[in-house]
C-alpha cells in the first residue's frame, strides 16, 4: 500500500457484533485479538504510516502532509461524521442503501436495514427511511463537543456552552464518567477545557462517549473502543 503512495489512508479495526451481524457468529470470539492486541496493532500501523511521512488525522486517519485534510488538521477545522473524518462542514450527508443511516440539520434518519425490504420502498418510489431521530438542543452541544474532542483531542467545554446556551458545570462537575477517566490520566482537565494527551488517543471514543447522554439507552449493540 505504502508503495501506491495515496494520498490518505483510512485504518479501522475490526468490528465484531455478531449480535447484529450473523455471519459473524461463525467466528469464535477466543481468537480475535483482545485490547491490548488491538492497540499494539493500531500502534504498529501509526507507527509505520508516519516513518513513511503520513500526518496522523484524529483516530484513524493518516494524509500526507499538503493534503487539504492535513491542513484542515493544523488549523482546527477538520470534521468527522459517519464516513470517517472530512474537511467538508456541511451539515447534510444522505445515505444511500440499505441501513445507511443520514444527518440533516433537524437531525438523523436511517433507511430500512433489510436490503429486500429497501429494494421494495424504493421499487415502489418510496422513501427508504425507516425511523429518524430530531436532535434537541442539548444533543447539538454535545455533539460539537464530541466532534471537537475526536477533531483536535481537545474542546474548551465553557467556549461551546457560549454558543449554544449551555452549562458547562453539568457537563464538567457532574460528569463521574469523564472525572473516573481524569482520574485514570486518560484525559485532562484543566479548567473548562478537556484534552487528550499524546498516549491515550487512540482511546479518544472513550471520552467522547462521556459526553453522550445516549449511550446505553435503547440496548443498541457497540462495537469495542480499541
Amino acid at each position: 500500500c505504502l508503495r501506491l503512495r495515496p494520498d490518505r489512508f483510512s485504518v479501522f479495526g475490526y468490528a465484531h457484533v455478531p449480535e447484529f451481524k450473523r455471519h459473524q457468529r461463525r467466528i469464535d470470539s477466543s481468537t480475535l485479538p483482545d485490547g491490548a492486541a488491538r492497540l499494539a496493532q493500531a500502534e504498529a500501523i501509526a507507527d509505520a504510516l508516519s516513518a513513511a511521512g503520513y500526518q496522523r488525522i484524529g483516530l484513524d486517519h493518516y494524509a500526507l502532509p499538503d493534503d487539504p485534510m492535513a491542513a484542515a488538521e493544523r488549523i482546527g477545522r477538520l470534521h468527522r461524521n459517519f464516513q470517517g473524518y472530512t474537511t467538508d462542514p456541511c451539515d447534510t450527508l444522505i445515505g444511500f442503501g440499505a441501513s445507511a443511516i443520514g444527518r440533516l440539520p433537524q437531525g438523523f434518519v436511517q433507511n430500512a436495514p433489510v436490503v429486500g425490504v429497501y429494494a421494495a420502498r424504493i421499487a415502489r418510489g418510496d422513501l427508504a427511511t425507516v425511523r429518524g431521530y430530531a436532535m434537541t438542543a442539548d444533543d447539538r452541544l454535545r455533539a460539537d463537543i464530541i466532534e471537537r474532542l475526536m477533531c483536535d483531542h481537545r474542546a474548551d467545554v465553557a467556549a461551546i456552552c457560549r454558543r449554544h446556551g449551555g452549562s458547562p458545570d453539568t457537563l464538567l462537575r457532574d460528569n463521574a464518567r469523564l472525572q473516573a477517566l481524569a482520574g485514570d490520566g486518560l484525559v485532562r482537565l484543566e479548567g473548562p477545557v478537556v484534552s487528550v494527551p499524546p498516549e491515550a488517543r487512540l482511546l479518544v471514543r472513550s471520552v467522547a462517549a462521556a459526553f453522550d447522554a445516549h449511550l446505553g439507552i435503547g440496548g443498541g449493540v457497540h462495537s469495542r473502543a480499541v
